[in-house]
């Protein structure tokens, strides 16, 4: 019995050491699990500190650009950007481009807090990347982003049209094409015709005749034999 136990949990173990999302999340535990050791349980999150960097530098950016720049979702960006403003991290104000956007920036309790934690997470992030030999580092942080571009690309992409959508764009595209009006191909047909009419001519036509002397004119009428 346990002997079967056994081959059942190893069975269990191997499909999951193929699995990537299983995978993924493992390190992202680890990753989390350092994050936390390195700049401590009170400290900000890792979300937070990204959402803090993401608007280092600037003087404000929209929560549009905030969502692009972090991958947060929106509804959770707009839940940590009301708590982060009570606690004084982040503040919200007018643009002045567009009366109808607000802008966020950071605060200045937000400029200390991330001048505070931005050396702790470069220690944490030497501590995951140290777990792997120093060639293999910069193949891992490529390929981590490779992911994430390529799911962004994928989310940014038109959704595909259904069966409903292309029938009516292509009922559109016939009804256009009828309404077109359509070219007369009649002036030329005719030009064409005329065209190899002249081509038919056993002599040249005779409006150049004026400018050629008597020797070059060609003997279009013989006089008549005495």
């Amino acid at each position: 019995m346990k002997k079967h136990k056994v081959k059942r949990v190893m069975s269990a173990k191997s499909v999951l050491e193929d699995s990537p999302s299983h995978l993924l999340h493992r390190v992202l535990q680890i990753a989390l699990d350092i994050y936390g050791s390195e700049t401590g349980g009170s400290a900000l999150t890792q979300r937070q500190y990204a959402l803090l960097k993401a608007l280092d530098g600037s003087e404000g950016l929209t929560q549009t650009d905030l969502v692009r720049a972090t991958g947060i979702d929106r509804s959770t960006l707009a839940d940590m950007v009301a708590r982060m403003i009570t606690k004084g991290l982040l503040a919200r104000e007018k643009s002045a481009l567009d009366a109808r956007a607000n802008l966020v920036r950071l605060a200045d309790d937000g400029v200390a807090a991330l001048a505070d934690m931005t050396p702790k997470v470069l220690a944490a992030d030497e501590k995951i990347l140290s777990m792997l030999a120093p060639p293999k580092r910069d193949s891992f942080v490529k390929l981590l982003r490779k992911i994430t571009s390529a799911r962004e690309t994928e989310l940014s992409a038109p959704a595909p049209l259904s069966d409903e959508e292309k029938l009516a764009l292509k009922a559109t595209k016939k009804a256009a094409k009828a309404d077109k009006p359509k070219k007369d191909k009649k002036p030329k047909k005719d030009g064409k015709k005329a065209k190899k009419a002249d081509e038919k001519l056993p002599f040249p036509p005779l409006s150049g005749g004026a400018d050629m002397t008597q020797a070059e004119a060609p003997e279009l009428v013989k006089e008549p034999e005495v």
